[in-house]
């Protein structure tokens, strides 16, 4: 019989599966809970696309929590996917469209504030304020 200390590795029974999770039970008679956040790498938006009730699993003892429940993890027992997806990142623009842009700023710093609409419209009462 195997010890469920922090660290082992075993092999259950998934006895009920939850939108949270899938309770896995072991030989000697012990349950332990996998959340969902550890089913796999990717993100698990149906945990039935993963396990299923009465099918045998190995995980691996996470620890237990404060009620000395087993926590348990699928995915530590996973080999680790090469390069998670990630966003894509822009591009950096084409350099003729970086040129138009400096220009534009610099044209729009000569004329400077309110010039062309652009910038805040001096509040009632006329400019600026006397001291």
């Amino acid at each position: 019989m195997v010890q469920l200390d922090s660290g082992a590795v075993a092999e259950g029974r998934v006895t009920r599966v939850t939108d949270f999770g899938a309770f896995i039970q072991f030989e000697n008679g012990e349950t332990g809970l996998v959340h969902i956040s550890q089913i796999a790498h990717s993100f698990v938006r149906n945990i039935h696309d993963h396990v299923r009730e009465g099918e045998n699993v190995e995980v691996k003892v996470l620890g237990r929590d404060e009620r000395g429940r087993l926590d348990l993890s699928i995915k530590e027992l996973l080999e680790e996917p090469e390069e998670v997806p990630r966003p894509r990142a822009i591009g950096r623009q084409s350099p003729q469209f970086e040129a138009k842009l400096r220009s534009f700023m610099r044209d729009a710093k000569e004329r400077g504030p309110g010039a062309g609409g652009g910038g805040k419209k001096p509040a009632s009462g006329g400019g600026k304020r006397k001291k």
